[in-house]
């Protein structure tokens, strides 16, 4: 072969590394593609998620009546239409406010804690404020026939609150808002017979012995996701206990999502019980405890609950929200008995 012919035939290099470079391309630009769609995705979930679990915003319960009854002044409203009012108020934030209901969610209800803890805290004092309506604001002795729609409405609002599938848990808890909302309706009416409510002292100290075992569990937990508590069990035996760390922002959320219901609540009771209060010189404990619930919703500066130890350098949040719900409960404790001696 002549070297002319062995040059046309010698093998070249160069088509096989092009070759190599554009099979090569198409492979990076498929990872990078990958790559950038996966972050979209994971900061889209992430802003979601920050979206959902912001706490909702406190709100004037005399305001919300009046807008509610449709009516000009707060002073035509009836006795009871306020704390009712307020009840339906906290039901409907937990099932409009951002991301809806969460704590049944399947995604990305399961990546959230802090919410959900919220939203339970806050159900749990929604729902011992809808029994104390049924089985004592709303009814004058306990003799007396209690309220069809109310009897109705308290049922559903302890539906299991985890239920995703029919029958659902927002579904339930909307059709126990409609029924305490015709309540309010028939409460409002001056010509119909059917709705009462009595803002007797006796009656209040019933809903106060509930908020004051509820307040104390919680700062008995709070204290205990700081600290070693210790307790004697009916044997005499002592027993330690200790909040797991991976639990202690959930206690913290809980407390925040109870101590925001009772605000609005107590602010309610110091309305519709105004005369009852005054009464027994119990007015200013009232306001007391708000201001306690109101200190409890400061806002929280930090990604992550942190509960520093002693006196170090990091701040403890379940110990300062223990503090507050322990001056709220010393405070319910101080009305219940102005109630009962006075």
């Amino acid at each position: 072969m002549s070297t002319l012919e062995k040059i046309h035939h010698r093998p070249s290099t160069l088509p096989s590394k092009q070759t190599a470079a554009l099979t090569e391309k198409p492979k990076r630009g498929l990872k990078y593609t990958l790559g950038a769609t996966v972050g979209v995705l994971g900061l889209g979930l992430y802003l979601i998620i920050w979206y959902w679990s912001l706490e909702p915003k406190m709100f004037d319960v005399s305001e919300e009546a009046v807008r509610r009854a449709d009516v000009q002044d707060a002073k035509k409203l009836p006795i009871g239409y306020v704390y009712s009012n307020a009840l339906a108020e906290v039901a409907e934030t937990l099932l409009n406010k951002p991301g809806g209901f969460i704590f049944n969610d399947i995604f990305p209800g399961t990546l959230m804690d802090n919410m959900p803890s919220w939203e339970y805290g806050a159900l749990v004092m929604m729902r011992d404020a809808a029994s104390a309506l049924r089985n004592h604001f709303a009814r004058a002795q306990s003799q007396s026939k209690e309220n069809l729609d109310l009897s109705k409405a308290e049922p559903l609002f302890y539906f299991d609150n985890d239920s995703w599938i029919l029958p659902t848990t927002e579904g339930e808890y909307q059709l126990g808002i409609k029924h305490l909302k015709n309540y309010m309706r028939d409460l409002k009416d001056p010509g119909s017979t059917k709705a009462h409510f009595y803002a007797r002292s006796d009656n209040l100290i019933q809903y106060l012995d509930v908020v004051i075992k509820r307040l104390g569990s919680l700062s008995y937990r709070l204290s205990a996701s700081s600290i070693q508590k210790h307790q004697y069990d009916l044997e005499g035996n002592l027993l330690t206990v200790k909040t797991p760390w991976l639990d202690v922002d959930d206690v913290f959320y809980e407390a925040r999502g109870a101590t925001w219901a009772l605000l609005h609540l107590f602010r309610a009771i110091e309305v519709d019980f105004q005369k009852t209060l005054q009464g027994k010189a119990a007015l200013a404990t009232v306001r007391r405890i708000i201001h306690e619930f109101e200190d409890s919703q400061a806002s929280v500066l930090s990604p992550v609950i942190l509960n520093g130890g002693g006196f170090g350098i990091f701040a403890n949040y379940s110990l300062t929200m223990a503090n507050y719900i322990t001056r709220a409960n010393a405070a319910t404790l101080d009305l219940r008995d102005l109630l009962i001696r006075g």
